[in-house]
């Protein structure tokens, strides 16, 4: 008895159930098996993922809403805020408006920028992250401490305790901050210090700071922990015995941890694609460590950027992101390689 024939779109039906309803291989040909794997670790921080929630909560409400600068370095998630009436601005365009909502991303603003919300009645709708929320307190705490005049008798008893301390200068403690000069997060955090704090871009750097002096340090919180110890090292090394030196560990534990999750993601696989917006800083540091234990990996902004010569020979494929890289970006990357490869393919989300 002859088996009937299922029609074509039936066909197709079934491929596009089994991809979406099924972790199990779907057979596209008789052909080696491809292993595609999305990082888990990866995607927006807990920061991000607020940030959009409020603007997409607003823009749903149909309040019209501009955002301080891109709410996320990524092109692609951008675009799709855009499309649903997300209005983007710098600082100047913001001078201009009044009577307005603007909503500050997770990175944070200087106390210049609440200021002039208020002079031109402008209702904020602040989404910075918490973590960068409590350093900025911290900083401006040190800041104003540091500025703060001693009392007699505080003088007296540190006189006596070391008596070079007395001596100093009130405002002469330098505030340095680890971070990427010019970065939304430090202007923010240089902000709360009157812009009288140094940025210390790299470890080379550190040489400059003033060792007769105190020094207390903070980074940006997205920065590389390694750097940061190092930097503490060299300073405890150069510090004069008369200068106070205070470090304080102010790096996001969630991006912290990525780095050495990533690597051990990147090292799993034949092919690491990395889905990052080129602007993103952090997105920078992470694809670097993918390439060091990797060589094989590629930086990526969508799945349009894929090449399909980086698929040949590989039998596992891994797709990760920084912390502005959206889930969903990951997973049309995913299911552009689906579509397009001509070997068997099983999907899986890394546990």
């Amino acid at each position: 008895m002859a088996r009937r024939r299922l029609p074509l779109h039936r066909i197709c039906s079934i491929c596009i159930l089994s991809l979406f309803s099924s972790r199990q291989p779907i057979r596209l040909r008789q052909n080696s098996m491809l292993k595609i794997e999305i990082d888990n670790g990866s995607g927006f921080c807990f920061g991000v993922t607020t940030a959009i929630k409020k603007a997409e909560e607003e823009l749903a409400a149909g309040s019209q809403l501009y955002c301080l600068g891109d709410i996320v370095h990524n092109g692609m998630e951008c675009e799709r805020l855009r499309q649903m009436g997300l209005i983007t601005i710098n600082h100047e365009q913001m001078r201009q408006l009044h009577h307005v909502k603007v909503l500050l991303r997770a990175h944070g603003e200087p106390p210049e920028t609440y200021e002039l919300a208020k002079r031109n009645d402008i209702e904020i709708i602040d989404a910075t992250c918490p973590v960068v929320l409590q350093l900025q307190r911290r900083i401006k705490r040190q800041y104003e401490q540091s500025l703060a005049p001693t009392s007699s008798t505080q003088e007296e008893k540190t006189s006596d305790e070391n008596p070079s301390i007395s001596s100093k200068p009130k405002g002469t403690a330098q505030i340095v901050i680890f971070g990427k000069p010019g970065h939304a997060e430090v202007l923010g955090l240089v902000g709360q210090t009157a812009n009288r704090a140094i940025v210390v871009a790299h470890f080379e750097d550190v040489s400059k700071l003033d060792f007769t002096r105190d020094i207390y340090l903070y980074s940006q919180t997205t920065k590389n922990l390694g750097e940061f110890h190092r930097i503490i090292e060299y300073i405890q090394q150069h510090i004069s015995p008369s200068a106070t030196f205070m470090s304080f560990d102010t790096i996001c534990r969630q991006v912290a941890n990525r780095m050495p999750n990533i690597c051990n993601f990147a090292a799993r696989h034949d092919l690491v694609l990395f889905v990052c917006g080129h602007k993103s800083s952090n997105g920078k540091v992470l694809f670097g460590e993918c390439r060091r234990v990797n060589s094989n990996s590629y930086q990526i902004e969508s799945a349009a950027e894929i090449d399909a010569k980086w698929l040949k020979g590989v039998k596992t494929i891994g797709i990760c992101g920084a912390t502005s890289t959206p889930k969903w970006l990951m997973e049309e990357c995913r299911d552009y390689i689906i579509a397009h490869s001509n070997i068997d393919t099983n999907t899986s989300d890394d546990e």
